[in-house]
C-alpha cells in the first residue's frame, strides 16, 4: 500500500526538494503553493487539509508542513503596521501548522491508523533571529514546541513528530538574506563552509517521513554546518 503525503510550500527552494525525495513509486503526493491558498486566511487550512484528503483517496500518512514566510518587521514602523506583521507571519508560519497538525491528528486518531509529521521549523528557533525578524524567530520555536507536545502526547497511538532545524539553505529568500547582511562574513561561520543545500533538507525529511525509528519522535534534527549546535 502507497505512502500517501500532504506537502505544503513546496513550489520551490526546501518545499519543492521535500516533494522530489518523497515522491517515489511507493508513494503518492500532493505538494501544494500559495496557489493553491492564502494560509495568511484562518480558513485556509482546513479547506486545503480537506482537498488534500479527498485528492488522496480519503488517507493521509503524513504531513509535511515547510509553507512559511520571511518578512522583515523593523520595530520602528508603526505600531499596527508592526502588529499586522507579527500576526500576519503566526498565522502563516504557526498558526496554519497547528491546524494541519490538528486535523491530522484527529485523522489518525479516528482511523486508529498512527502517521508522520514532519515540521519544517529554523535554527532561529534557538539562536533568535534579526532585530527585523523578532516575529519569524518566535513562530520557528512555536513550531519546535509544538512538535515535541505532539510527540509527547500521541507516541501511544502511533503518532510520530520530528523538526527540522535548517540554517542558511541556498534558496531564493536565504540568497536575499545573504547579500544584505554581507555574504562572505556570514559564511565564515558556519565551519562546514557553505550554506546547506535544499536537497539535504529534503533528504532529511524524507527520512524522518519515511523511515526515522519510532523511538526518535519529537526529536529535533539540526541542518546548519555546525554553526549552531546547541
Amino acid at each position: 500500500m502507497s505512502t500517501h503525503i500532504l506537502i505544503t510550500g513546496a513550489s520551490r527552494g526546501i518545499g519543492a526538494a521535500i516533494a522530489e525525495a518523497l515522491t517515489t513509486d511507493a508513494t503518492k503526493v500532493v505538494a501544494l503553493s500559495s496557489a493553491d491558498g492564502d494560509l495568511a486566511d484562518p480558513a485556509t487550512p482546513d479547506r486545503l487539509w480537506r482537498t488534500s484528503l479527498d485528492r488522496l483517496g480519503g488517507r493521509i500518512d503524513v504531513l509535511v508542513n515547510n509553507a512559511g514566510v520571511f518578512e522583515a518587521n523593523p520595530i520602528d514602523s508603526g505600531d499596527a503596521d508592526w502588529l499586522e506583521g507579527w500576526n500576519r507571519t503566526m498565522q502563516v508560519n504557526l498558526t496554519a501548522s497547528a491546524l494541519l497538525c490538528r486535523r491530522a491528528v484527529l485523522h489518525w486518531q479516528e482511523r486508529a491508523s498512527g502517521g508522520r509529521i514532519v515540521n519544517i521549523a529554523s535554527r532561529a528557533a534557538y539562536r533568535g533571529d534579526s532585530p527585523a525578524h523578532w516575529h519569524y524567530a518566535a513562530s520557528k520555536s512555536g513550531m519546535v514546541a509544538m512538535t515535541k507536545t505532539i510527540a509527547r502526547a500521541y507516541a501511544k497511538d502511533g503518532i510520530l513528530a520530528f523538526a527540522i532545524c535548517p540554517g542558511f539553505t541556498m534558496t531564493g529568500m536565504a540568497e536575499d538574506y545573504l547579500a544584505s547582511r554581507g555574504g562572505k562574513k556570514l559564511l565564515a561561520d558556519i565551519p562546514l563552509g557553505r550554506v546547506a543545500m535544499p536537497d539535504e533538507v529534503g533528504e532529511m525529511a524524507r527520512w524522518c517521513a519515511l523511515d526515522a525509528p519510532a523511538s526518535m519522535t519529537g526529536a529535533v534534527l539540526d541542518v546548519n554546518g555546525a554553526s549552531y549546535v546547541r
